[in-house]
């Protein structure tokens, strides 16, 4: 890995990649508390050095932003992170479903800006969704897919759209699942055993829902302007996120 990769965030995604970038270079992780910072040393095991302070990520060449899907948290984060890093560093977002010619104009820097849409778990999913502002200049585009390709991604270009492709096709495929429970009142694990027995998914939608996160559907859902389910609200309403806090469709240990 020819870059040293920063990571600004703490969460699933920021620490699956931190676990990926350590075995290949050096990685820095900014996290935005101490107590945040404890949970993802334990997360990491030594495979990336933690800070608090954003100083920190100064001596990064490359530095992926990866917190909440929230245009107003990400915007902020790229501002500030624009103030911190060298005039050369490359700033990269993992956002799945906002405008990254928004993000880029708040990042300060549209010419060195991409965003990096990897997947969970970021260890075992292989794709990698490129897009670039208009600005991004031919070294950002070749340094941000070699650090991709360093990481043992594939990587597939595609345009600046709400969703890009996976999450514009998949989103409204799931939400369509969960309108055909509240139809028929088939429970979860059927719906489920009929997709990856007879569709050959390798997990059912309304436990991939689950493993997404719900709250994260519903800001997917909101950003490509797709019809969100009745019952999918109704669950993060009651603090039923999914795997994260231990219900969603399913109860978990």
């Amino acid at each position: 890995m020819s870059e040293r990769l920063g990571i600004a965030g703490s969460g699933t995604i920021a620490c699956g990649l931190a676990r990926l970038a350590g075995e290949h270079g050096d990685v820095v992780l900014w996290a935005r508390s101490e107590d945040s910072a404890e949970r993802a040393r334990g997360k990491l095991d030594g495979a990336a050095e933690v800070v608090t302070d954003l100083e920190g990520l100064s001596g990064t060449s490359a530095v992926v932003e990866a917190v909440v899907e929230d245009s107003g948290v990400k915007c902020g984060l790229l501002t500030d992170l624009d103030a911190a890093l060298p005039d050369d560093a490359v700033l990269a977002t993992t956002t799945s479903s906002l405008s990254v010619a928004h993000l880029a104009g708040a990042s300060g820097r549209p010419d060195r800006f991409a965003a990096l849409h990897v997947f969970n778990p970021v260890e075992k999913m292989e794709l990698v969704e490129l897009s670039f502002p208009p600005q991004a200049s031919d070294d950002t585009r070749r340094r941000v897919t070699g650090l991709c390709e360093a990481l043992g991604k594939t990587v597939v270009e595609v345009p600046d759209v709400p969703g890009f492709v996976v999450n514009r096709l998949l989103f409204p495929y799931l939400f369509d699942t969960v309108r055909l429970l509240e139809q028929t009142g088939l429970e979860p694990e059927a719906v489920d055993t009929c997709m990856t027995l007879g569709a050959g998914h390798p997990m059912g939608p309304l436990a991939l829902l689950d493993f997404v996160g719900l709250d994260v559907a519903v800001a997917i859902g909101e950003s490509i302007e797709t019809e969100i389910p009745t019952r999918v609200r109704a669950l993060v309403e009651s603090g039923r996120l999914g795997r994260k806090s231990g219900r969603g469709f399913y109860e978990y240990a």
